[in-house]
């Protein structure tokens, strides 16, 4: 009896101890589930979309979560993914949302939404990119994904807006070799460098970082002695950068050397619409704003014809000059294309 009530006595405390576990468990969790129960999928999905309007990205999860589970086979329920994976993206829960676009996508690829879940995702890698010093995996799923959205649906918003942002992951990708590139000058590995650097030219020859690409590799093959591959590289650099500070300094190592590049350094590159001064020879005339319809310049009077080998890169805009006043605060991410919702409040999307 003695070995029967000790035994109870254990058992009755093993069960407190799990009892308690489960209730402290439950106490950390920051997103309680709503308590269930069966409501009008009309109701639910426009209380999810009002707690969306409202910033209440975590309230919205749940209706919409509510949507799918009551009613998995709705029309309400297709819409609710998207809405779902909308409201994990400005939650900063960018898995999540990558995990419910693809779902859309994989559901539903004949949906005209399937772009917006396309992009969305697109996006989700675009906002992770991070430092060229660190780790580059989410620029290169950006890229992947970004390519994908202009490969299918090229006449898009969507794809217009890709594009520009290929241009950027580029220059990040290219800004990853060069570090590594330098990284290995310094090292005294120069033949590991040249690969980095010829990865830029190669594959990124449209970002910023061409010209200093093409002088670090006439840095590189002087350094081997190799003086006709630094010679060859360095004519390209001033064929398509005469006015750059690169070819400036890419030039003074190889005349250094005994070698010069049919090209003479540009003391200034005056090629652009903006040297183009309106009243360079009349300074008395007095400034008139633009006129509006006036017709643009040719584009191929700007800038002289480049080697098939490289392109000149494009300039850097000016930065915008800042509001007098601050712009009043808008919740969260909700701006641009994203936040063009297709079922933002249960609209017919066929």
């Amino acid at each position: 009896m003695s070995l029967l009530r000790n035994s109870r006595t254990r058992t009755a405390l093993v069960v407190s101890v799990a009892v308690l576990a489960l209730a402290g468990c439950a106490g950390k969790d920051k997103k309680p589930r709503l308590a269930y129960e069966e409501r009008p999928v009309e109701l639910l999905y426009a209380t999810g979309a009002d707690r969306l309007d409202r910033g209440l990205w975590n309230q919205a999860v749940q209706y919409f979560g509510e949507v799918e589970r009551q009613h998995p086979y709705s029309e309400w329920s297709r819409r609710a993914i998207l809405m779902t994976a909308y409201a994990h993206y400005q939650g900063n829960d960018y898995a999540e949302a990558i995990g419910d676009a693809d779902r859309f996508i994989s559901l539903y690829p004949g949906n005209p939404a399937a772009a917006y879940a396309h992009y969305l995702k697109a996006i989700c890698y675009f906002e992770q990119i991070v430092d060229v010093g660190r780790d580059q995996a989410a620029t290169g799923q950006a890229l992947n994904n970004l390519q994908e959205i202009v490969q299918r649906y090229p006449r898009t918003e969507y794809a217009a807006d890709a594009r520009l942002k290929i241009d950027m992951v580029n220059d990040q990708l290219a800004g990853k070799e060069m570090t590594i590139g330098r990284y290995y000058l310094r090292q005294g590995d120069t033949l590991a460098a040249v690969g980095r650097f010829k990865t830029v030219i190669d594959r990124y020859q449209t970002t910023s970082h061409t010209p200093e690409a093409l002088y670090r590799l006439v840095e590189a093959y002087l350094t081997l002695g190799l003086g006709e591959e630094a010679k060859r590289n360095g004519a390209v650099l001033g064929y398509n950068y005469p006015g750059d500070a690169w070819y400036r300094d890419a030039y003074r190592l190889l005349t250094d050397k005994g070698l010069r590049p049919a090209v003479e350094p540009a003391q200034n590159e005056r090629r652009s619409l903006i040297s183009r001064l309106p009243f360079v020879k009349d300074k008395d005339a007095t400034v008139k704003p633009p006129v509006a319809d006036a017709p643009a310049a040719p584009v191929a009077d700007q800038v002289s014809a480049a080697p098939p080998a490289v392109q000149a890169a494009p300039s850097a805009p000016e930065a915008a000059p800042a509001p007098a006043e601050p712009a009043k605060a808008e919740p969260a991410k909700r701006k641009g294309l994203l936040s063009r919702l297709p079922f933002m409040k249960g609209g017919d999307d066929k």
